[in-house]
């Protein structure tokens, strides 16, 4: 019998002069990339001599949003983000390598969103929980952290919010993952799954699907999505739920696809780090200022603290309450801002709001995707 190779028909003469012309860019995109690299590398010389940080998040954001002007196509715009993502990432794991924590083991959303903003060129540090991840990153075990904060389906992740309450730990940075919940197994089989293992968030983000197909299993919360496609990997009975990343990690079946009850699901990722050693970023032209503050339990209090952000012209894109749990019936109050505080307006509109509150802390200053 022949083989393919050998009866396959050979390739037009115009098509073999456009892969050698190919391969010839490619030949001087190498050679571009390396020229780049020792300009890295030469930065990261000059960096040491002046004490200064490796990773500048609103420079790195500069760079991509001038690529992106100055895109002409045909390459999509939207494609120019990741590919310099990765080409940063590279170069500045020539300078030092990098270590992120987020909540794993691999294959997890949080690794994906890690990876996304940070790119590949860096040492992983996969955590059993959002709390080891705050520890590891506050002790610098890890140079940065990576955690969810919000999901377009289910709300704010409040065990994140609660942990920024009580760390040193600052935000430098975000990133937002859509996210595509897959059921996985050993077998291709729906029949006889005894429960469903997934982090609360997945299991609730599938609440309809679940209840539509296989109503008599088990819904099994478990510390990461990831470490349910680990165990569903380990006990044939069970189906986990899980990303794409997670099923070739662990060699399961995807018995069903996109199961989340939003098609357009997405979750919000924060990236922390210690200010002793990364200074918050400076102002990129589209930043976020997070905050989280308290008032005293009176009437009026709330709108009190609403009137500097109006009467400086300070935008809010987020308000979320979580309880102080003082028994008291006080909260605090999670806030995201439009702009940054080297910006006078906006420098304005935060020294009046602290002086209305009880309690006031800045959360972090980043750069945020432009528009």
């Amino acid at each position: 019998m022949s083989s393919p190779d050998r009866d396959a028909a050979p390739a037009p003469a115009s098509l073999l002069a456009l892969r050698e012309r190919i391969d010839s860019v490619d030949i001087e995109l190498l050679a571009l990339l390396n020229r780049r690299a020792q300009l890295a590398l030469e930065v990261g010389e000059l960096k040491k001599q002046q004490g200064s940080v490796v990773f500048r998040p609103e420079r790195e954001a500069q760079v991509i949003d001038g690529l992106k002007a100055g895109n002409l196509g045909p390459l999509q715009t939207a494609s120019v983000a990741p590919i310099w993502r990765e080409i940063m990432s590279a170069c500045r794991a020539l300078e030092t390598p990098t270590r992120v924590a987020y909540l794993g083991p691999a294959g997890t959303f949080s690794e994906e969103a890690a990876l996304g903003f940070f790119g590949s060129s860096i040492v992983r540090v996969p955590c059993a929980n959002f709390d080891e991840v705050f520890h590891v990153t506050a002790t610098g075990a890890a140079d940065f952290g990576v955690v969810p904060v919000e999901n377009s389906t289910e709300g704010v992740v409040t065990r994140s919010l609660d942990l920024f309450l009580h760390t040193p730990l600052f935000i430098i940075g975000e990133t937002s993952l859509f996210v595509r919940h897959n059921l996985l197994r050993r077998a291709e089989s729906l029949d006889d799954i005894s429960a469903v293992l997934a982090h609360p968030q997945a299991l609730a983000q599938c609440n309809a699907w679940l209840s539509a197909h296989l109503p008599q299993a088990e819904r099994r919360p478990v510390a990461s999505n990831a470490e349910g496609a680990r165990l569903a990997a380990l006990d044939g009975s069970v189906a986990a739920i899980a990303g794409q990343r997670a099923s070739s990690e662990f060699g399961l079946h995807v018995l069903a696809p996109a199961i989340q009850d939003d098609a357009h699901n997405r979750t919000r990722f924060a990236v922390l780090t210690h200010p002793q050693r990364h200074p918050a970023p400076r102002a990129s032209g589209h930043d976020c200022t997070s905050l989280v503050v308290s008032v005293s339990n009176r009437p009026g209090a709330v709108h009190d603290m609403l009137v500097p952000l109006k009467a400086h012209g300070v935008s809010m894109s987020r308000f979320e309450s979580r309880p102080a749990r003082s028994g008291l019936w006080e909260y605090y109050f999670y806030i995201d801002l439009e702009g940054h505080p080297d910006e006078p307006h906006v420098a304005q509109a935060l020294q009046a709001l602290r002086e209305v509150c009880a309690f006031f802390k800045v959360l972090g200053t980043y750069p945020v995707d432009a528009k």
